[in-house]
């Protein structure tokens, strides 16, 4: 997640209120950390690619021949002019990237999975990463006339149209969304650097 910090706002007798910080998903990734020292060349870690593995449904293959589109240029021409600037960054390293696929009988998919009844460590890492201070805001939340409108510790009850929602998320919550196909989990078995996250379209009920 990341806090942004808000300025005080200044009110037209000139006073300052202060206001709190917002937090919202950080798609940037391990490259948004200030902490990680990482090798752009080489690509992002692969969070998942244990996880994957371990599951034993799936399998290397050969991959088909690299083409210069792979790494934004028109055509091979394109590509030797582009390496000769000095000024040009140098191609991804794809010398240790496997290429992988389900294999025989097996579909490795997050929702195959789901409605296996299976709970998988990236639906635990959904779990965790939607509850991330919701406690911490769920004692600031209040839902009572008297709080302004405009404040980020206002909410109006809203409507569950008839949706089970819980106040705390957890990994069986997750799987059983994805199941029922109300939720899905973006999760390529050949992307394992990407971090898992989930989109829900809508609740229904």
């Amino acid at each position: 997640m990341r806090e942004i910090k808000l300025s005080p706002t200044i009110t037209p007798e000139g006073i300052k209120q202060k206001n709190e910080s917002v937090r919202v998903y950080d798609t940037s990734g391990a490259w948004g950390d200030s902490h990680f020292q990482g090798d752009y060349s080489k690509g992002l870690p692969r969070l998942r690619e244990k996880w994957i593995l371990e599951r034993g449904d799936v399998e290397e293959i050969i991959g088909r021949e690299k083409k210069p589109s792979d790494d934004g240029y028109l055509s091979d021409h394109h590509a030797k002019r582009s390496q000769e600037r000095k000024n040009e960054l140098p191609d991804f390293n794809r010398s240790s990237v496997t290429i992988l696929r389900s294999r025989k009988g097996n579909i490795s998919t997050q929702l195959q999975y789901a409605r296996a009844g299976i709970i998988t460590p990236e639906m635990e890492f959904v779990a965790i990463r939607e509850n991330m201070k919701l406690q911490t805001l769920s004692e600031r939340i209040d839902s009572s006339p008297n709080v302004l409108r405009n404040s980020l510790n206002h909410q109006h009850l809203g409507e569950s149209f008839e949706a089970s929602i819980p106040t705390l998320i957890t990994p069986e919550f997750v799987r059983s969304e994805v199941a029922r196909g109300r939720a899905i989990i973006p999760a390529n078995i050949n992307h394992p650097e990407l971090e898992p996250m989930i989109i829900w379209p809508q609740f229904s009920g």
